[in-house]
């Protein structure tokens, strides 16, 4: 009898292996690999010390949170660095009427709730709507025609040169002199009736990123730059660009020709482990002309483990697709319940695509495992971070409430701190929400289902102190659960603006055509 698990998605390319187990978790960051300490180098010739931390990355270094870059000083870089006391690590900072780039989701929550209270009774509803037309309105214009279009460029050159949205050919290409080429070729346009996001959100992003390091820098390129004088440890987290779109819009694009072209891989939102495989290849090329002392290469998260793609099963509710898989027979908007789900008129992945997305990504970590062995042996002082056992340790739905896909698969549950144990109740990576009364689900991810909340950024954050300084300084969090608003303030509005935008959200879940 053939497993019910090994059935398999008809467009998934024969290259990809479908894996029946998760992988074990990578607790040795030196893969068994002793390397001899580096001798001491002498002082740099322009008499500056090299920079301590530098970090390349997605929106997970950037430091992204419930829709917007924003606090990038509680990324999970600025949580490592001030627990380094590295005081001097820069990073950008966004700013606006809607505090961040693109949309702030909690911002817009806190701003609803100053001005209509808690619970906003029905007949307050149709000023809500109106309230919010004019903050999205604000946000729009101050970044599409207003000081965001156009700031003060500042001219440093940052330690934190993560950017949201980027994936491996983004990080190779994408200059200054490409982004400002983008911003000029068109005016936006004014969104009269409801201005969701700006228009080239990303490209405003990145240009403040990168553009301390000149024109023609990208963002790799920009690395070189900022660590002229050396670089103590430089850690590169790019790689979940490459297959998170898949479960942001709950379709599967394999990539095809064209994956390798900046303008031409739009078409595509995971890529096949050859094509990633040959575009890594070339970021490690970009990477071995940094001087840096010590390389950490992460590992890609699996993500399907995000909560912005709920499982659900509309036969019986909560019960994966069969006794002790991984993977619910569909995974659709983390607003759609179980018993409302519709295959027929909800977007979705089956559990087969789902899986077939996880098996591409055990392949790019098998090939980001095999550089670090490769470089290990060679000598070098690289390192691996492994992000996607990590996030496994932490899945809450895939393995911590169910003993028997944990049972089947080698992830022991990871061991929260005691500061963020002790809260009630225990965060956790199902998709957040909240009433009048308090948190009452998640806690680990941020209002957009994608990126981590401050305390969330936090263990990212104390993982890499624990790699890279060992037996050093690791995270407060008793003082950073009072820094992660959501945790010590929980929006009292969320649940009751998802019951009252279900028909609105209905219609973003519904399939493309």
């Amino acid at each position: 009898m053939s497993d019910p698990d090994e059935i398999r998605d008809p467009q998934t390319p024969d290259e990809v292996e479908i894996r029946r187990r998760t992988p074990p978790p990578i607790d040795d960051p030196t893969l068994g690999i002793a390397v001899a300490p580096a001798p001491p180098s002498g002082p740099p010739a322009s008499g500056r010390a090299p920079r301590p931390l530098v970090t390349i990355g997605d929106s997970l270094t950037h430091g992204v949170m419930s829709g917007a870059i924003f606090r990038t000083d509680l990324s999970w870089p600025a949580q490592a660095a001030a627990a380094l006391g590295i005081e001097d690590f820069s990073m950008p900072v966004y700013g606006g009427p809607g505090d961040g780039l693109p949309l702030n989701l909690e911002s817009l929550l806190r701003s609803l709730e100053r001005r209509y209270g808690p619970k906003l009774p029905l007949w307050r509803v149709p000023g809500a709507l109106l309230h919010l037309r004019s903050f999205l309105d604000a946000n729009e214009n101050y970044w599409e025609r207003g000081p965001g279009r156009n700031p003060d460029v500042s001219l440093v050159r940052y330690d934190n040169l993560g950017i949201y949205g980027w994936d491996l050919r983004d990080a190779l290409s994408v200059s200054v002199s490409v982004l400002e080429t983008r911003l000029g070729a068109r005016r936006p346009d004014d969104q009269v009736l409801l201005p969701l996001t700006p228009e080239q959100d990303n490209d405003l992003a990145a240009r403040r990123v990168l553009a301390g390091s000149g024109r023609s820098a990208s963002q790799l390129r920009a690395a070189s730059l900022v660590g002229a004088d050396g670089v103590d440890t430089l850690v590169v987290a790019l790689g979940a660009n490459n297959a998170l779109d898949s479960v942001v819009n709950k379709q599967v694009r394999w990539s095809g020709p064209g994956y390798d072209d900046v303008e031409r891989k739009e078409a595509y939102n995971v890529w096949r482990p050859s094509h990633f495989a040959a575009e890594f290849d070339r970021v490690v090329a970009q990477i071995e002309l940094v001087d840096a002392d010590r390389v950490v290469l992460a590992t890609v998260p699996h993500v399907t483990v995000a909560p912005i793609a709920r499982g659900v099963n509309p036969q019986v509710a909560g019960q994966k697709w069969r006794p002790g898989s991984r993977y619910f027979p569909y995974y659709t908007d983390p607003w759609i319940d179980d018993h409302r789900f519709d295959p027929r008129r909800h977007r979705h992945l089956t559990h087969a695509q789902a899986r077939a997305v996880d098996s591409a990504i055990d392949h790019y970590n098998e090939h980001i495992v095999d550089i670090v062995r490769s470089a290990r042996r060679a000598g070098r002082d690289w390192l691996l971070f492994d992000q996607a056992g990590l996030l496994n340790r932490l899945a809450f739905r895939r393995f911590l409430a169910d003993e028997r896909a944990a049972d089947l698969n080698p992830v022991p549950a990871y061991e929260l701190p005691d500061a963020l144990a002790a809260l009630t109740p225990r965060p956790d990576t199902r998709y957040f929400l909240s009433d009048d009364r308090g948190r009452y689900q998640g806690g680990l991810f941020s209002l957009d289902g994608v990126h981590p909340t401050t305390i969330g950024y936090g263990i990212v954050a104390d993982e890499m102190l624990g790699l890279i300084a060992p037996g050093g300084p690791r995270i407060d969090f008793d003082a950073l659960v009072g820094r992660d608003t959501l945790i010590a303030h929980p929006p009292p509005l969320l649940r009751r603006l998802i019951e009252l935008g279900r028909p609105v959200l209905g219609r973003l879940s519904r399939p493309r055509r």
